[in-house]
């Protein structure tokens, strides 16, 4: 799942290709990803290409005063076409979902360029939203503050209040916006913690070397990415990391074994000797965690 770093490189890379391009047409594949209706996508035809931001893993591009704001959920991804082709993808076929055609960047370029927004898989989540206002997309209405540019003192806070397990409180959107599966892990293996240690009774110094972990693991993975080709940035992500998705692979801080817990359509991974003094975690349906 795109994250805030790769969400951040690709805003950058739509503020560097795609900014001042006018806007040809969009041809929808999957309508079912299409969130909203006023104003219609057609309101964005004729328009220029003003900005793109970021908003936790949701992606902002600014036209002319309206916002096509996409979030890519679990298999999307964004995918930045050179030329494409002059009929629109047919709906119910292939992994496009959504296609936005944009003028050629100067007189010297070639036929329309833009992207397509795809999706892997059966389980089709990846939304698009064409608002006046970020704010008038539901999910960013309700993100909490981003998690790199939360301070000490209001994450401390936050994490007195959350008498769950951190690796949970980490992913919650709606807690500290931007981070997802794959940071999480990272995250807190870097601050040395379980990823199932209650939120709210961490010690004050674990609750700095976790905030400073955080921002640490996230502006390095920005640092990576920022500059890549939006094709590059997945294996640019997997080569940053340390123990997500790296199962029984040894841990490049102590050597030890990564180990891994599976749930119902996930499973998250860390290192015993870094984590948990040594002490396998258990899955929560079979017997009790380890604290």
């Amino acid at each position: 799942m795109p994250e805030l770093p790769e969400i951040e490189a690709l805003a950058a890379f739509l503020r560097e290709h795609a900014v001042g391009r006018v806007v040809v047409r969009s041809d929808i594949a999957a309508f079912s990803a299409v969130k909203t209706f006023d104003p219609p996508l057609t309101a964005l035809n004729g328009l220029a290409v003003t900005g793109a931001g970021r908003y936790g893993k949701f992606l902002d591009l600014e036209v002319d005063g309206l916002h096509l704001v996409t979030h890519l959920s679990r298999a999307g991804w964004l995918q930045w076409r050179e030329t494409l082709p002059a009929a629109p993808p047919k709906p119910g076929r292939g992994p496009i979902a959504f296609r936005l055609h944009l003028t050629p960047q100067d007189d010297a370029d070639g036929p329309n360029s833009g992207f397509d927004l795809t999706e892997a898989g059966t389980q089709k989540r990846l939304a698009v939203y064409l608002v006046r206002d970020p704010l008038d997309v539901p999910g960013i209405a309700r993100l909490g503050p981003d998690a790199m540019s939360i301070g000490l003192a209001e994450f401390a806070q936050i994490l007195a209040g959350e008498r769950a397990q951190i690796k949970g409180v980490l992913t919650s959107q709606s807690v500290i916006a931007g981070i997802g599966n794959a940071y999480s892990d990272e995250i807190l293996h870097a601050a040395r913690l379980s990823p199932f240690a209650i939120a709210a009774r961490l010690t004050e110094a674990q609750v700095s070397t976790l905030h400073a972990a955080m921002q640490t693991v996230l502006a390095d993975a920005v640092q990576r990415s920022v500059g890549q080709k939006a094709a590059t940035l997945k294996s640019e992500k997997r080569s940053g990391l340390a123990v997500h998705a790296r199962t029984g692979l040894p841990c490049p801080v102590c050597g030890d074994t990564v180990r891994e817990v599976s749930f119902a359509d996930k499973s998250l991974q860390y290192c015993p000797t870094c984590q948990t003094q040594g002490k396998n975690l258990a899955d929560r349906r079979l017997s009790r965690l380890v604290k």
